[in-house]
């Protein structure tokens, strides 16, 4: 069994095209027997597989003089190996501290961006780790016991991104006793049986359990299980893409869904199951998210249920939030994914977040002035024209004001809340929220939805028609033309 290991991984390598002639591959070695055995095994199949090895380590700093003996052990062995050594040293406690995560979830994270940022340096072209087959079904239990769904069952992926693991088909005792067969020594790594982890409980209690008591091939049943969830996870991640590209569209730092789509993503006549189409709104879902946050750490199926009874209702303007930062609201037959900040820790959404925009203008009495106006990146044109002389521009509008109405100070500005407005063809003022409502300006549109105020009155608004007290008539002698175009 041990001389076969080396051809096994080799197998494994090729098989799912795990590395390729001429890659460097960086190797991920803390010191401990899985990656110690996984450097020694490609140091040996290197040349045989065409590639070239260097060894990364992270140094966590959390275990004192253990921590450091450990990245002695493993600069010692690269150097005998005749291999370039790449470590980094981080406060993993410190940054864990700071961000409220737990240690684990921390070391994973850094240690992950220290190999990202060596491929992105062209240190090496992937990053190989040693997780084995105990790993893999450690995982699946512990997203078991946890709960989970799907993308949880299929557990640690053979490759994910320029990260490689060609031993998740091996198991950890294989690989001990291939090391004591070499004579290889390795380092011991403490907080391991650290039992106040579920991982260190269940890599000594609940697995050794299962295998004696239940099932004696239990490791290899869960990889397996892994194994047939990843393939349903990549045809339903697939699928999902597809509908996503086909019925979603960006906004600038959103995405928009109509609600009917989001709830139903495929057309009846090719999936009339209901349970079948939720299951696809899920992942719709869970893909918007990822879209407008770039990742969906922390997202849970309460999170998908809460966007999908949102998507449900009819009443525009019902809203949830959920992690770091993310809104989704209906408005009108749309679902609106945003990721943004929350204001005063009560999980509203700033409607304005800062960007209201207030611009003093002074009207000239014939010809135009330009406003520039960043927060919604348009340029907009007050035009002052003559209506004396013939056929003036105003007959060509409807929207225009009568110039000689108006009364400064004149002011552009955004929509505030408490605005009234009475539009040409009303005989009364309402609330221009309603207004714009009925108009069918979203709730987020609307926080920037452009007016222009005269004399301390609103006299336009974007898209309505101009006030009552102010529209242009057969009377005019200057006409004001408002027009916008983007920057």
């Amino acid at each position: 069994m041990h001389s076969s290991l080396p051809h096994r991984v080799k197998e494994a390598l090729e098989r799912r095209r795990l590395a390729a002639p001429g890659d460097r591959l960086g190797v991920g070695v803390s010191g401990g027997a899985d990656s110690v055995a996984l450097l020694r095994l490609l140091h040996g199949l290197q040349d045989e597989l065409g590639i070239r090895l260097a060894v990364l380590h992270f140094q966590h700093g959390l275990r004192g003089e253990e921590s450091a003996g450990d990245e002695a052990f493993t600069a010692e062995l690269a150097g005998r190996l005749g291999l370039e050594f790449f470590r980094e040293e981080a406060d993993v406690a410190s940054w864990a501290k700071s961000r409220r995560a737990n240690l684990e979830e921390a070391g994973r994270q850094l240690r992950s961006e220290f190999f990202e940022r060596m491929v992105r340096e062209a240190r090496v072209t992937r990053v190989a780790t040693a997780h084995t087959a105990d790993d893999q079904a450690e995982t699946v239990l512990a997203h078991l016991v946890r709960g989970t769904g799907l993308a949880g069952l299929a557990g640690i992926y053979p490759a994910a991104g320029r990260v490689v693991r060609p031993l998740l088909e091996v198991r950890r005792a294989e690989l001990r006793a291939w090391l004591t067969a070499i004579g290889q020594a390795w380092r011991e790594d403490s907080t391991n049986m650290d039992t106040a982890r579920l991982r260190a409980r269940l890599r000594r209690d609940l697995l050794p359990l299962l295998e004696r008591e239940f099932q004696t091939s239990i490791v290899g049943q869960l990889c397996g299980l892994a194994e047939l969830a990843r393939e349903e996870e990549r045809f339903g991640t697939a699928l999902a893409e597809a509908r996503f590209r086909a019925l979603a569209r960006r906004e600038g730092s959103r995405v928009v869904l109509r609600a009917e789509d989001l709830l139903t993503p495929m057309p009846q006549e090719l999936l009339p199951d209901g349970e079948a189409q939720t299951a696809l709104a899920r992942r719709l879902v869970r893909r918007a998210v990822e879209e407008v946050l770039g990742h969906r750490r922390g997202f849970t199926a309460e999170h998908v249920e809460s966007v999908l009874h949102v998507s449900r209702g009819s009443r525009s303007g019902h809203r949830v939030v959920l992690p770091h930062g993310v809104v989704v609201r209906r408005d009108f037959d749309e679902v609106i994914f945003t990721a943004g900040n929350l204001a005063g820790g009560k999980g509203r959404l700033k409607e304005q977040g800062g960007g209201g925009f207030c611009h003093r203008v002074a009207l000239p009495e014939r010809g135009s002035l330009e406003v520039i106006v960043p927060a919604i990146g348009r340029r907009v044109r007050l035009k002052v024209v003559d209506c004396t002389e013939g056929a003036g521009e105003t007959e060509l509008s409807e929207n225009a004001l009568d110039a000689g109405r108006l009364t400064p100070p004149f002011l552009f500005r955004n929509w505030h809340p408490g605005d009234v407005y009475c539009p040409r063809g009303r005989r009364q003022a309402r609330k221009l929220k309603e207004l714009l409502r009925e108009a069918r300006v979203s709730a987020s549109e609307r926080a920037l939805w452009p007016v222009l105020e005269s004399g301390g009155g609103i006299v336009w608004v974007r898209g309505l028609p101009p006030a009552a007290n102010c529209a242009a008539s057969q009377e005019t002698r200057s006409a004001l033309l408002i027009s916008e175009e983007e920057l």
